[in-house]
């Protein structure tokens, strides 16, 4: 059966569960446009969606109710720069090379970058993906690696350029907390051209410094609500507001049917009061233990929104999700060809998604790597099944004051009954040996 033929048979399938897909890429009159929104350091429970009892997030609830939920996605990484170089090319840092933000911490970070990034750029992206197949491409908010044009980008903000500041997003990192309007404009110039358009939208929200409208802050802060906490959940709104300006946007502009809108976190993050009673605490002030840079859930779980109104029906779906699914969902709905060793898989096609039973990842240093030994600096691996949770203790290379993040983290090995106890609670690795060398053995064939 021809590939063609498989697309006219796909448009007329109700795929329950999954979702109703009916879409032809093979048309570039037909072809979606394509917003992904990358949240910037939020815990996965944080938000209105994922029944927080205090965060408001309105406007991603009102994406997450048109469209498919998945309240189980998890990243590669639990840091931004190798989370997002996972996300862009559908595989792992010690695939792609990008550990962690930086070669040797803050010392010759421009000269010794230019490897790394030679490196990265060597490896295919959906973004090169859609702008050689005529799309336009903007990005905006966080990207490590260069200037939009290094990337693949038609458009965007970042320079990339050192001697100008340029790193990790540089002039992009104005997106939401300064306008909208370089993604409006974007927008409108597409819609006039006809031309299929991408956004990439990674503001640097909520993350640090958190400093939110005085109305917001004014909203969360209670007398017994911890400062740091109040300031976060202020931001978490604040980022969500934008939010709902870019999808207003898309409906003022009259594409909204026709847009693909994905949404995730990069990584996990949670205020340090919150783990003021962990007496490891006291060697890290930068935020909580098993949160960010973590491969505990508040570091590597993120929720993940999907939504195509007309083609994808809504619900809330249990499957896995994972970062390194973007790739392939994002060429299926465009009608490209994905390299073929991809290994994430389209998230609306349902049969594949509940074929699968476990998910990957990787927890390496945070602010060195080792360029062309990307194990060197790896802290641990772990695997999540629909049940299991097991994350497996290695001690890579560290040479930054961020080793106290992991540091204090000596237990060989943790298996969580992630269904049962998702704040990784109790670790029953004594009490299911067979589980764990179950677990350790297919991180062991995944890692082959």
């Amino acid at each position: 059966m021809n590939r063609a033929y498989t697309r006219m048979i796909a448009a007329c399938v109700v795929v329950l569960i999954g979702g109703l897909i009916v879409h032809d890429g093979t048309h570039a009159d037909d072809r979606p446009n394509i917003v992904l929104i990358l949240g910037d350091d939020q815990a996965w429970s944080d938000y209105g969606f994922m029944k927080h009892p205090d965060i408001e997030t309105p406007n991603l609830d009102k994406l997450a109710a048109s469209g498919l939920v998945f309240p189980r996605g998890y990243v590669a990484s639990p840091l931004c720069r190798p989370s997002l170089a996972s996300i862009v090319t559908g595989r792992f840092p010690f695939e792609h090379g990008v550990t962690g933000n930086d070669v040797d911490g803050r010392n010759n970070r421009a000269e010794l970058d230019v490897p790394m990034r030679k490196q990265f750029h060597a490896v295919p992206s959906f973004v090169r993906s859609l702008t050689a197949a005529g799309y336009v491409a903007h990005q905006s908010g966080k990207w490590w690696e260069g200037s939009y044009k290094d990337g693949g980008f038609t458009h965007g903000m970042t320079h990339g350029n050192p001697a100008r500041g340029g790193r990790h997003g540089d002039a992009g990192l104005a997106i939401g907390r300064r306008g909208m309007e370089p993604i409006e404009d974007f927008i409108d110039d597409a819609v006039e051209a006809e031309t299929p358009f991408f956004v990439w939208y990674a503001p640097f929200l909520p993350h640090t410094p958190h400093n939110p409208p005085p109305r917001l802050l004014q909203k969360y802060m209670q007398p017994d609500r911890a400062s740091d906490v109040a300031k976060y959940y202020a931001m978490c709104e604040w980022f969500d507001e934008t939010c709902g300006t870019l999808l207003r946007h898309l409906d003022e502009a009259g594409v909204t049917e026709n847009t693909l809108v994905l949404f995730l976190c990069d990584n996990g993050w949670a205020a340090t009061s919150t783990n003021a009673s962990d007496p490891q605490q006291s060697q890290w002030s930068g935020f909580a233990l098993r949160s960010k840079g973590s491969p505990y859930e508040n570091g590597i779980r993120t929720p993940f929104l999907v939504s195509w109104p007309g083609q994808i029906e809504p619900g809330v779906c249990d499957d896995l999700a994972h970062s390194i699914d973007l790739y392939p969902t994002i060429a299926d709905a465009a009608g490209l060809e994905p390299p073929d060793d991809l290994p994430g898989i389209n998230l609306m096609d349902a049969d594949v998604r509940q074929a699968r039973h476990q998910v990957f990842g990787v927890t390496h240093s945070i602010h060195n790597m080792t360029v062309g030994d990307p194990d060197d600096t790896q802290q641990y691996l772990w695997t999540v099944t629909r049940r299991w949770k097991l994350i497996e203790r290695f001690n890579g290379v560290d040479t930054t004051n961020y080793k106290r993040v992991h540091s204090w983290d000596q237990t060989p090995v943790h298996l969580y009954d992630i269904q049962s106890d998702p704040s990784e609670q109790n670790n029953l690795a004594d009490q299911y040996p067979d589980r764990v060398d179950e677990l350790k053995q297919s991180i062991a064939d995944w890692r082959e």
